[in-house]
């Protein structure tokens, strides 16, 4: 990162920054390096707003924003860093997030794979995914899948009500 955008920075946001090196990503996992965006978008967010209220307040003076600028130099520099700070962490968090789609792509590939082949759940050995609780897998229909359920009688009820309803407009026309 740019020296001149360290300067500006204090010894805690230093810190926060320090958290975005190249070692320091690559040790986290993917909850600790969302959580880390989430904070490094805060400090981007509330010197974008300093910035952005200290320039507005001058735009009578100006005519700008833009030409206001150099009155909140600091507050846009710090936001800079910041900005540069968060662009690494959001790579190596999309980074970790494709690994992870990834694995659990290839996990239930793999399981389907096994029921397929008669080893998993719906076949006919005894293996089932791993973490998998629950009934048993069965071909009966169940819940309001079932054909006798409440909620399908209400359903088939509420089908006939809606058609008698029709039908008795039609015939008092």
């Amino acid at each position: 990162m740019n020296a001149s955008l360290l300067a500006v920075l204090n010894d805690a946001e230093r810190l926060l920054v320090a958290e975005t090196e190249r070692a320091a990503l690559a040790a986290l996992d993917e909850d600790a390096a969302i959580e880390l965006e989430t904070r490094i978008r805060r400090a981007r967010n509330k010197y974008v707003g300093q910035y952005r209220r200290a320039a507005s307040a001058a735009v009578s003076e100006h005519g700008g924003r833009g030409k206001a600028r150099p009155e909140s130099k600091r507050a846009a520099m710090k936001a800079e860093a910041f900005e540069e700070a968060l662009s690494r962490v959001s790579r190596r968090v999309a980074s970790l997030a494709r690994q992870a789609a990834a694995e659990l792509r290839a996990e239930r590939l793999a399981a389907a794979q096994a029921v397929r082949q008669g080893r998993g759940p719906g076949g006919r050995g005894t293996a089932s995914p791993a973490g998998r609780k629950g009934p048993a897998v069965s071909g009966e229909p169940t819940g309001d899948r079932a054909l006798r359920s409440p909620a399908s009688a209400k359903r088939r009820a509420s089908t006939r009500a809606a058609g008698a309803r029709q039908q008795a407009r039609r015939d008092s026309r």
